[in-house]
């Protein structure tokens, strides 16, 4: 099959393309509702030891179970698992180029349910399609729209591992920049003390993963706080860590045919001799962030998604099973920052036989700014001998709505 892109290179500019959202454009993404996306990528598909220890290195996650083969060989379930978050290393949900052509793309937010683990040797191939698609309002950038994608994760069994809604925001370039609403924030400045806090939290960390030791239900009451996990200062290590975790990243001749098929997502970059770039490489130069009225280089939304829900996974030990992970990008994350995320227990009941709780998120940052809302469920083993035992959240169905 011949790949080779037919586009005249010159149509790749020498600058973000400052795309326009337009009543025409909102029309033509509309038209989308419904439609299959193509596949993104691809990437990863295969889950081996290999890929899922990699994607707890890029999101700093130290959970023997997804990292260590003997470990996992001696669990409950016979071998390691994945991280519940390694899915999105298959297509990142809410991908933010797909229609609005020049209009840049945030990742906003995804909320998972989770039904079956990943394991090695699994293959895992995502549908995803367009949901909707809604027009608002922003202090940001005045007119934004919303995209709603859901994808849905299947393994090479036919059988459903994850099903998602994503989230994408699209600003106009220049909107951004000219409103100016984060132009007064700057790196933070931290102090040995507050250094020391942090190194030791993230040290700290292991001591609070539960393990083996099985969390009953019964032990869990509302109001509970989870032990706070912390990830930063934010640095280009990991930023790059974190695609290298999800097997992304592509360079030279396969950018390059990629930029001429759609010229409004990459440009050449004068500081890069004119080398093609990504307009979402603003995550890793500062100069490009600005471009799009980001006041520094910042985190993916997908590692931030991820960060918490393993602040969940660590407290819940090996036989809970995280049924949910809704998380909402409401600020930047820039390099320098730090981010603690933090949970608390709300609510505690039974559906489906399963005994469930329900865990208030949330991630902020040194400033004291809650930078991520969100909602985690985990199913937890109940001494309740009327309840059945389970070994993932394929006996549950929160019957979540479509776009929410």
């Amino acid at each position: 099959m011949n790949t080779t892109a037919t586009a005249p290179q010159s149509d790749v500019g020498n600058a973000p393309a400052e795309g326009l959202i337009t009543d025409e454009a909102i029309a033509a993404a509309k038209a989308m509702i419904g439609l299959h996306l193509r596949p993104e990528g691809p990437y990863l598909q295969d889950a081996t030891a290999d890929t899922l220890r990699n994607w707890c290195n890029g999101i700093g996650d130290l959970n023997p179970l997804y990292r260590d083969v003997g470990y996992g060989a001696a669990s409950r379930f016979g071998t390691m698992l994945a991280h519940p978050m390694f899915p999105m290393a298959f297509g990142w949900l809410g991908r933010t180029r797909w229609g609005l052509p020049g209009v840049h793309g945030f990742y906003a937010g995804n909320d998972w349910e989770l039904f079956r683990h990943v394991r090695p040797g699994d293959r895992i191939t995502p549908i995803e399609r367009v949901v909707g698609v809604e027009e608002k309002e922003s202090k940001f950038s005045g007119r934004l729209v919303l995209q709603y994608v859901e994808a849905c994760y299947y393994n090479q069994r036919g059988e459903l591992v994850a099903r998602a809604l994503g989230t994408c925001t699209r600003h106009e370039r220049k909107a951004a920049r000219d409103t100016g609403k984060y132009k007064e924030i700057e790196q933070y400045q931290y102090s040995n003390e507050e250094h020391d806090r942090i190194d030791q939290i993230v040290l700290d960390e292991p001591k609070n993963i539960r393990g083996a030791n099985v969390r009953y239900w019964e032990e869990v009451e509302v109001g509970e706080e989870l032990p706070t996990i912390a990830r930063g200062p934010l640095s280009l290590m990991d930023t790059m860590g974190f695609l290298v975790g999800c097997g992304r990243g592509h360079t030279h001749g396969v950018v390059l045919q990629a930029a001429v098929k759609h010229p409004g997502h990459f440009f050449r970059n004068p500081e890069a001799g004119g080398g093609v770039e990504y307009t979402g490489i603003g995550h890793h130069r500062e100069s490009v962030a600005k471009e799009v009225g980001v006041p520094g280089t910042y985190d993916y939304g997908p590692q931030r998604s991820s960060w918490m829900c393993t602040m969940v996974t660590n407290w819940m030990g090996d036989a809970g099973v995280i049924k949910r992970v809704r998380t909402e990008m409401r600020r930047f994350n820039i390099v320098g920052d730090t981010t603690f995320c933090k949970g608390k227990v709300v609510r505690k009941y039974i559906k489906d036989n399963t005994a469930l709780v329900d865990i208030e998120i949330a991630a902020e940052n040194q400033r004291g700014e809650v930078t991520t809302p969100g909602i985690a469920t985990v199913a937890l083993p109940s001494r309740d001998v009327r309840l059945p035992a389970f070994i993932d959240g394929s006996g549950v169905d929160l019957e979540l709505p479509l776009v929410r």
